[in-house]
């Protein structure tokens, strides 16, 4: 049997087999879900691809994904946790920072992840204790220990207008040296590979973060939400090189009190 990455990288291949293709096609199907966001048929087809491979390779394991929810994992079964388009609102834009999230989880525990944005040619992935990688090639995250040195990368103003917050990320922005709007799955990659010192957003879901969670630790950095917990699925996420983790923390936390 493949073990996870190896079957997680497959699956990566099979969605952007189907995710690419359709990109900026003139014909894309897009609806408005019941949160007003939008879904496309790429995002249902990936999920179903994914889903219908993990069925035959893995029948045992669990799914969750954005599109088709969750088969009823329970703690003693493999989960697969698939957002099949991370970026959705770039992908109906014909904006190319798109990717498929998928990440493993055993025992409660994140062991394995894969982000790939076919669009822009990268790919990341990391496994527990084998590191992380982009495009075949180790990363690691920066150095920087001073926030006046580093690049801040941040999801839309507009979350954190709508939830109380955009005072505590002004605190945390005027820290930096540069800040930067790129958001959804890219700015954490950026941090793992170390071409930016932190990043964050909110109103973010569990497979928004595990693959990138994942990934960030293994290449050296930190990765928790806002409260200052190591979990996907607590509605935001700060990603970091470690350093900088616990200033940004503070910074961000007095929405919170």
């Amino acid at each position: 049997m493949k073990d996870d990455l190896s079957l997680a990288l497959e699956l990566a291949d099979l969605a952007d087999a189907i995710s690419l293709p359709r990109f900026r096609a003139s014909d894309l199907v897009v609806e408005t879900k019941a949160d007003l966001t939008p879904v496309t048929e790429a995002d249902r087809a990936v999920e179903q691809a994914i889903r219908a491979r993990l069925a035959k390779e893995r029948p045992g394991d669990a799914v969750v994904g954005e599109e088709m929810g969750s088969d009823g994992a329970t703690d003693d079964r493999p989960r697969w946790i698939v957002d099949p388009i991370d970026g959705t609102k770039n992908y109906v834009r014909g904006i190319p920072i798109f990717a498929t999230l998928i990440a493993v989880e055993r025992e409660g525990g994140l062991t394995a992840g894969v982000a790939s944005a076919p669009a822009i040619r990268r790919r990341w992935w990391a496994s527990r204790g084998r590191g992380a990688f982009a495009d075949g090639r180790p990363i690691r995250v920066s150095n920087v220990i001073r926030p006046e040195d580093g690049l801040l990368l941040i999801g839309g103003l507009t979350t954190w207008r709508r939830n109380g917050r955009l005072d505590d990320l002004l605190s945390l922005a005027s820290r930096f040296g540069r800040t930067r709007g790129y958001g959804d799955f890219w700015m954490h990659m950026l941090v793992a590979e170390g071409a930016a010192d932190v990043a964050t957003e909110l109103e973010v879901r569990l497979w928004d973060l595990a693959a990138v969670q994942v990934i960030v630790e293994e290449a050296g950095g930190r990765f928790s939400d806002l409260a200052g917990k190591a979990r996907p699925d607590g509605g935001s996420a700060l990603s970091s090189n470690g350093s900088l983790h616990e200033e940004a923390l503070a910074l961000l936390r007095g929405g919170d009190e």
